[in-house]
């Protein structure tokens, strides 16, 4: 099948020889670029990833041959299996994409890979960008030293993985006011993902605005549920009745989040 007809398809669709098709192409030195560009973008998708798949990835993000797109977009495309297993962990190995032996060998190589000068400044943010999905030791310092440079791209790759990384909440609150819209999208997810408080009357001021960019709003919409979950039930409720259907729905199913949150937190005090 035509991969550009997959990726018009959601996941769910995709026909049972999906995973053999993008591998497939990914090992295929003669296939195109683009080609091979989008089967490393669709092989990362939560339904299909398997050891295979995680190994040619890997294989595509350590050539030093293969071009720097190709290159970070296999990075990128690891990052969502890393986040699955650190969240279920190998406890019940069937909930997870990929093996514990695979896993380790992405995290270590993907850690080296970043570690080596020689690999191009693209490569390693998306290195950097993925692996940090599953947090270690060195990510800290490596988001540190990427926040602190010059250069908007790494402090966008930094501000991104702020959300995965505890411990910056200061860069956070001051990507809020940069007045870059894409570090402050950025920082609005980290925001949420942290529960800080004291982004709270930013990112509120951007979910309740008409006149905030409609990605940023969706993302602070979310926020908010998160930071402050029953203070954010009003501006969720005028919410509902926006005439832009993505809000509405955005907004509806940050209102049962947060009363699901809200839940919890009452019976984590009884």
């Amino acid at each position: 099948m035509d991969l550009k007809i997959l990726k018009d398809l959601p996941p769910w669709e995709w026909p049972e020889d999906a995973a053999k098709t993008f591998l497939d192409i990914l090992r295929d030195p003669q296939a195109s670029e683009a080609d091979r560009r989008l089967a490393a973008e669709l092989g990362g998708d939560f339904t299909v990833i398997n050891d295979a798949l995680a190994d040619a990835l890997l294989s595509i993000v350590s050539g030093s041959d293969q071009s720097e797109e190709l290159r970070s977009q296999a990075a990128i495309s690891l990052g969502p299996a890393l986040e699955q297993v650190e969240i279920e962990g190998f406890d019940f190995p069937d909930d997870v994409p990929i093996s514990e032996p695979t896993f380790e060998r992405i995290r270590q190589t993907l850690r080296k890979l970043y570690a080596d000068a020689s690999v191009p400044a693209a490569v390693r943010r998306s290195i950097l960008e993925a692996s940090v999905r599953t947090p270690q030791d060195w990510h800290h310092e490596a988001v540190r030293a990427a926040y602190s440079t010059d250069d908007p791209a790494w402090r966008l790759t930094a501000v991104f993985c702020m959300r995965f990384i505890r411990g910056f909440d200061p860069q956070i609150l001051e990507a809020l006011e940069s007045g870059d819209p894409n570090l402050e999208l950025q920082a609005v997810c980290a925001a949420g993902n942290w529960e800080l408080n004291a982004a709270w009357e930013h990112v509120a001021d951007l979910a309740a605005s008409e006149y905030t960019e409609k990605g940023l709003r969706l993302a602070a919409i979310e926020a908010i549920a998160m930071i402050d979950p029953p203070a954010s039930g009003d501006i969720l409720g005028e919410l509902l009745e926006s005439d832009d259907e993505e809000i509405v729905d955005a907004a509806s199913e940050a209102l049962g989040f947060a009363a699901a949150l809200a839940d919890e937190d009452e019976e984590e005090f009884q």
